[in-house]
């Protein structure tokens, strides 16, 4: 008798091991995705809905931790999928069946595609969305690209470089930045996103918390909107994206730049900012966002500490969970500053990492400076993932 380990952190170690015993691709890639573990927290459960959830693991050898209030329950997805059926779901636990089968309805089929205005990206390999910040005191390059001309240069570089989204931005969201007069971050950002998208460069997304300069934007041809306050700076600016029908990427932050270092509180840190994005989510589906529409954004470094941010960036698992496409930036960040003791324009290779190091965990679209050397270490980290499903 022969026995090997398999890696258990993916699906692919277990869909491998099928298909090179003879399983087609799709009954492979199911039964991998059925067998793989789960750990999931419900919280403001009753206490009939704890009871019933012990008599339930017992039975089945589900592994359950509980509290007042609140149940941990580790199984592989295919011994939690009874439960989310209407059909046989034990009494009491109705509730939960409900909750689980909408997560287990995106677990295992994800966000394929997000839908910009124009088009739709598909996300089957990483998706790089270069920054380029039109300001003069963005914190790792402030003042190198003003002017339609010189932001042009830039973007035609990361596009050579392998971005499939230029993110043009006019306002400096560094920690303490004060807000910008919306005629001078209109001043900043059209003449260069008509100039990128006149070029043939696009698709662009325009970085603002501002409504007005996101109807400015869209009509200079932008396609999509980063709002890294996730619509709560300006809830105008939710409908505005409604009514284009273009892409948004909803931001977990809290309070403004000027405020937020003191804003790092959380009970636990990835849980919490999963429930505060899923607010803001469901405030753009009100405001008439399609699903299809909505990327989530962690917020690395936006009123987090350095531990928070690993922490966040290890338990992304949180915020995937939530069946949205997820974009990161943790591009040239403090918190990858504190680990390698390197100086912010010095922090890109630091900055492929951890972008690799979320898509192993789930993210499909990365915000960075350094496109070429993101896109190298993705390439590497999807090349183990990224396997046909059909």
């Amino acid at each position: 008798m022969k026995l090997t380990a398999l890696a258990a952190h993916t699906p692919e170690a277990v869909r491998a091991a099928l298909a090179a015993r003879g399983w087609e691709a799709q009954p492979a890639w199911l039964a991998a995705t059925g067998v793989q573990p789960l750990s999931l927290v419900l919280d403001d459960i009753s206490e009939s809905e704890r009871e019933a959830l012990l008599r339930w693991s017992t039975r089945t050898g589900a592994d359950l931790l509980t509290g007042e209030g609140w149940a941990l329950v580790a199984a592989a997805a295919s011994r939690l999928a009874p439960l989310a059926r209407a059909d046989r779901v034990p009494p009491g636990l109705e509730r939960v069946g409900e909750t689980l089968a909408r997560f287990l309805a995106t677990y295992a089929d994800p966000p394929r595609s997000w839908s910009i205005a124009g088009e739709s990206i598909a996300l089957d390999a990483p998706v790089l969305i270069g920054v380029l910040n039109v300001t003069p005191d963005s914190f790792s390059d402030g003042g190198s690209f003003m002017g339609a001309e010189a932001a042009v240069v830039r973007a035609e570089r990361l596009k050579a470089d392998g971005c499939r989204v230029i993110d043009v931005g006019g306002e400096s969201t560094r920690p303490g930045a004060t807000a910008v007069a919306v005629a001078d971050e209109l001043a900043r950002v059209i003449p260069v996103v008509d100039a990128i998208v006149s070029r043939g460069l696009g698709p662009v997304s325009v970085d603002t918390r501002k409504s007005e300069v996101a109807r400015a934007a869209l009509a200079a041809g932008a396609a999509a909107i980063n709002d890294i306050s996730g619509g709560r700076f300006d809830p105008a600016l939710l409908g505005v994206a409604a009514g284009a029908r273009v892409g948004v990427i909803l931001m977990h932050s809290r309070g403004t730049p000027e405020t937020m270092d003191g804003l790092a509180t959380y009970h636990h840190v990835a849980a919490d900012v999963a429930g505060e994005l899923a607010d803001c989510a469901g405030q753009a589906l009100a405001a008439g966002v399609t699903r299809d529409r909505i990327v989530l954004d962690p917020g690395f470094g936006f009123a987090k500490t350095v531990e928070q941010n690993f922490r966040l960036l290890d338990e992304l698992a949180s915020v995937v969970g939530l069946g949205y496409p997820v974009a990161v930036g943790p591009s040239r960040k403090r918190f990858l500053g504190a680990a390698t003791g390197r100086p912010v324009q010095d922090r890109d290779r630091a900055s492929a990492l951890a972008c690799a190091l979320a898509w192993e965990r789930g993210a499909r679209l990365f915000r960075v400076h350094d496109v070429s050397l993101a896109r190298e270490a993705l390439n590497v980290a999807s090349a183990t993932t990224t396997t046909p499903r059909t």
